[in-house]
């Protein structure tokens, strides 16, 4: 998950939630999690001599221009550095759940049902009953037409801020607001060429994070990151057709590519986004963008812009269309004056978070400080649906910790 990249849950979010939501997730409560989550996965910070030169363009790019920026740390044990950590890491040194976490629970008796799409869970009064599931083909995933029963004493949903909370909505739990303040971290890019080689698609694909722009006072905040440059994503992301891509694709050694990753959730009024149920009953997400996303978006393109300049870059370009080139700081207003909106610029998400929102309130939040259901005392939401905002980092290390704060619930429970 996003390339190894590991962050604790910083302390004015967690302080953020406290105030406005009643969460009771202070650092002192999440520190034994988060200590036992990191010596699980093997979380340990990169040394600078480890970052690839598509991270280093923006490392020094930040240096130069007095920004605070730092090597990240990642879950890897005997990490090779291929490249490949979004696709598959070819020796198991990224330290995923399915080398961690699920044998430890097999070890300990869990059974896994593969190959099987929870539908809905069953429930009544205040308990679920039962967790009914469809079996697919292997492979295809098409449906078979059986379905599996379990009928547990407690229920655990960990289905993602898409599905945890489309799976809620296909159950008839609509109590309060679920699928409601769903976070995306929205995300620009640009694309810097260099004179001498980057090839971004070797080496640690993420390993260095600034965070100089995370807290702007009303405006929202972002933070930067280094993106990898395999084919296949420079292929999707670059605009245009035919020729147009394919001479940029030629370049690609020479490419560097940063991220900037706009901070939702904090503003007043903002509302972030809406899942709900398509006729399939799949999850969809309606993310409206507004006057407060296009001044980050602008904003943060501009600083990956001088961040590269002053790192000795020869061009950049952005992704809109058509795409701004910018070789100087003079360029920049160009970048301020560029379309914004559905096809007119490419934007992505890496960080879904919210949906099932943490809470004292009943009326504000799905589950409380426990992540316990308000409403079915035992159904818990374990994974970052239960944030109440954006995290302004990374959230693969703060849903593990989260998850294991909501673990000592249940077992309290079952106890």
């Amino acid at each position: 998950m996003n390339w190894t990249t590991s962050f604790r849950t910083p302390d004015d979010v967690l302080a953020f939630w406290r105030d406005k939501e009643g969460a009771a997730l202070t650092p002192e409560a999440l520190r034994p999690h988060f200590e036992e989550v990191e010596r699980r996965l093997g979380i340990q910070k990169v040394d600078l001599e480890e970052v690839n030169a598509n991270n280093r363009a923006l490392y020094d790019g930040c240096k130069k221009l007095g920004w605070s920026v730092d090597t990240i740390s990642r879950n890897v044990r005997g990490c090779l550095r291929t490249g490949y950590c979004g696709m598959g890491c070819p020796v198991d040194a990224k330290q995923s759940a399915a080398l961690t976490y699920l044998p430890d629970a097999v070890s300990r008796g869990a059974t896994v049902y593969a190959d099987c799409r929870v539908r809905r869970i069953e429930w009544s009064g205040k308990r679920a009953q039962a967790v009914i599931g469809e079996v697919l083909h292997p492979g295809s995933q098409e449906q078979t037409g059986r379905t599996v029963r379990v009928e547990p004493r407690i229920v655990v949903v960990s289905a993602g801020a898409l599905n945890s909370p489309a799976l809620l909505l296909r159950s008839g739990m609509a109590q309060g607001p679920v699928g409601r303040k769903t976070w995306l971290h929205p995300t620009v890019a640009m694309v810097a060429l260099y004179r001498d080689p980057v090839e971004g698609f070797y080496g640690a694909p993420q390993s260095v994070a600034s965070h100089h722009f995370a807290h702007r006072g009303k405006d929202a905040g972002f933070f930067l990151e280094a993106a990898p440059v395999h084919p296949m994503l420079a292929g999707l992301a670059l605009p245009g057709f035919g020729p147009q891509v394919t001479g940029q694709m030629g370049l690609l050694p020479h490419v560097s590519v940063s991220i900037a990753l706009m901070i939702d959730g904090f503003g007043n009024g903002e509302e972030g986004g809406t899942v709900t149920l398509r006729p399939d009953g799949g999850p969809r997400l309606d993310y409206p963008q507004g006057p407060r996303h296009f001044e980050c978006f602008r904003a943060s393109m501009k600083a990956l812009a001088r961040a590269h300049l002053a790192n000795g870059a020869l061009r950049l370009s952005s992704l809109h269309v058509p795409a701004v080139t910018v070789t100087s700081e003079k360029d920049l207003p160009a970048l301020e004056a560029a379309p914004l909106g559905p096809n007119r610029c490419g934007l992505f998400t890496a960080h879904q978070m919210g949906g099932c929102r943490m809470g004292a309130d009943p009326a504000r939040s799905v589950v409380n400080p426990e992540l316990r259901h308000h409403f079915v005392e035992n159904l818990w939401v374990a994974d970052g649906s239960a944030f109440p905002t954006g995290l302004g980092v990374n959230p693969m290390e703060s849903i593990y910790a989260v998850s294991s704060w909501a673990a000592q619930h249940v077992r309290s429970a079952l106890a």
